[in-house]
């Protein structure tokens, strides 16, 4: 099981990054509001995939520790954590360079939800009860 873990946390955190970087393409084009300097493409990826297999490495903890009651720990903690990553973006400060800062959350506060939609959407295929 633990490897099946393992592939679901790649699997859907580079389905969730690729996801994010369509986003990304749609809301530039929509807004013209262009911040791929800032949330560069590859780092997108990057952070959706590692996000991803750590919530995998987690959730195979929790199914350790607490068998019983892992899913409904997991889910909860996995949605309270991505929730919390929101706060990032509205604190961030950007360079005094960048056109319409004000719409940089509207970009990245969706981005957080992906790796999470992804890990749920995918788990099922990986994991059998």
């Amino acid at each position: 099981m633990f490897k099946r873990l393992i592939l679901l946390g790649a699997v859907s955190g580079v389905l969730a990054g690729i996801a994010a970087i369509v986003y990304q393409k749609v809301y530039t084009s929509s807004t013209g509001a262009d911040f791929s300097a800032i949330a560069k493409p590859v780092n997108i990826i990057v952070v959706c995939t590692l996000a991803n297999i750590v919530a995998s490495l987690g959730y195979a903890l929790l199914a350790k520790w607490l068998p019983r009651a892992a899913e409904i720990v997991f889910n909860f903690v996995f949605v309270i954590l991505t929730f919390a990553t929101i706060l990032g973006p509205f604190a961030a400060k950007l360079p005094l360079t960048v056109e319409a800062p004000e719409l940089f959350p509207g970009l990245t506060v969706p981005m957080h939800f992906f790796p999470v939609l992804a890990w749920f959407t995918l788990k099922p295929l990986f994991i059998k009860k």
